[in-house]
């Protein structure tokens, strides 16, 4: 992999590593009694997380097959993380101003994975 490839994929991959983090900051102060952000909680775990195991995946991968497939679950997690955040917000539960931005990012992060998808397909 050229240098600029290696330090690239380590950069984002530390994006998402600390995405991730805030997503669990931000899921630990959702009241659990309410029903929709205990439901909320539980599938933005598993989506959320997912992304960034799939990418480790993806560039540890064997074979240019491995890492578009990887990626494109990657991705696939980080649009329904997209899909409960924006419950979220449009529900009125939790901290606004935080699921705005963590949104935000995961829309970067999701437009990047695809560049990454499309890029890797045409070649």
């Amino acid at each position: 992999m050229p240098q600029d490839n290696k330090k690239f994929s380590e950069e984002l991959k530390k994006r998402i590593y600390n995405w991730i983090l805030r997503l669990i900051k931000f899921l630990d102060i959702l009241n659990k009694n309410d029903s929709l952000c205990r439901t909320v909680d539980g599938q933005l775990i598993r989506c959320g997380t997912s992304i960034g195991a799939n990418y480790v995946e993806a560039i540890a991968g064997s074979s240019k097959k491995d890492f578009v497939n990887f990626l494109s679950h990657a991705l696939k997690s980080a649009n329904e993380s997209k899909f409960w955040l924006a419950l979220l917000r449009d529900s009125g539960k939790g901290n606004q101003d935080e699921i705005n931005n963590l949104l935000k990012e995961l829309i970067e992060l999701a437009n990047i994975l695809a560049s990454s998808i499309r890029t890797m397909r045409n070649k």
